[in-house]
């Protein structure tokens, strides 16, 4: 295998997975949240304008 080809497949793995630790992620949250009527979200909204000038730990 040359180096572009092993490149590409070691890509190709990380692309996988990261794609499966998505995966997990939302399916644990679908198990922690069920039965609910809001769906999962994978991300923190952005603070309001109100909200802005607090300062959060992370």
């Amino acid at each position: 295998m040359d180096k572009r080809a092993e490149r590409e497949a070691h890509e190709h793995r990380d692309h996988a997975d990261k794609k499966d630790r998505l995966d997990e992620a939302l399916e644990q949250g679908l198990e922690e949240t069920f039965p609910a009527s809001d769906p999962v979200s994978l991300t923190q909204p952005a603070p309001s304008k109100k909200d802005r000038d607090i300062k959060r730990k992370g």
